[in-house]
């Protein structure tokens, strides 16, 4: 299993931009690990902050992990960010806001959570969270090729502003640009699985990235008509907005089918 205290885990916010900020901790997940072990760490770096709305599938996890709507009914996230499968009631899902702390949020509890078969810390990090009813907001759908895996992305998230700083109150956004396997394996050597994971980051200057609490969150960018659709989940990597390490997402491509048919088996 990889090594959460050093490699964060990518479950908090995106940005670098001072907003105000929760001292909240990760109670479940981990956030992509930071210093010399390469692997998860949340939140996003460098960001700015998004606009009510723009990005309405996005939820916040209460384990300390993003998200995104799949189904009105399930959420899309990280295999890291939940124990295992089975029932489960003990996960809030915060949606409908950008402020984490607006009355106007929306918050339902989890019935089951689907993690992907065969996860052991290394790739395969995807997992499904059934609702207890439907939240009538917009779905992401995901890439189903690798016709999206390149180009530049969008992340966003709640995550924390910096490396080992606290969780955003507010969902911040980045951009952040593709980087090959050849070049992120590089990076990561033998701890990257590139038939399951694509790398995005600036890689020489760094600076803006996802880190710890953006876990599960999307990585998303426009298909050829325009609408968004989500071509990564938020991984880990070598400590947050690093020069030389880019961020590891869950290649979404790679797991579309097997995310479908677990969605069918939940139900929803």
């Amino acid at each position: 299993m990889r090594n959460f205290l050093k490699v964060l885990r990518r479950s908090v916010a995106v940005g670098a931009v001072a907003l105000a900020a929760l001292s909240l901790q990760p109670a479940g997940a981990q956030a992509r690990p930071a210093q010399d072990d390469p692997r998860p760490t949340p939140g996003v770096i460098g960001g700015v902050p998004a606009a009510q709305g723009e990005f309405p599938w996005m939820v916040r996890l209460s384990m300390g992990c993003g998200g995104a709507l799949y189904t009105k009914q399930i959420v899309l996230t990280a295999a890291h960010c939940v124990g295992g499968s089975g029932a489960n009631t003990s996960i809030t899902v915060t949606a409908g806001v950008v402020d984490l702390q607006s009355s106007q949020a929306v918050k339902v509890k989890s019935t089951r959570v689907l993690q992907a078969p065969g996860y052991n810390g290394v790739g395969k990090d995807w997992a499904l969270i059934k609702l207890a009813q439907p939240i009538d907001l917009p779905t992401l759908k995901i890439a189903d090729t690798t016709a999206y895996n390149d180009g530049t992305f969008t992340v966003a998230g709640w995550g924390a502003t910096r490396e080992g700083g606290a969780q955003s109150r507010v969902l911040l956004k980045a951009d952040v640009p593709y980087v090959d396997d050849e070049a992120c394996g590089g990076a990561y050597g033998s701890s990257l699985t590139p038939a399951e994971e694509i790398c995005a980051g600036f890689l020489e200057e760094g600076g803006v990235d996802t880190c710890q609490g953006d876990s599960g969150g999307p990585m998303f960018r426009k298909d050829n008509a325009g609408a968004w659709i989500q071509v990564g989940i938020v991984s880990w990597g070598q400590g947050c907005a690093r020069p030389g390490y880019p961020g590891v997402y869950t290649e979404v491509s790679t797991f579309a089918s097997a995310i479908k048919s677990a969605a069918a088996s939940l139900g929803g």
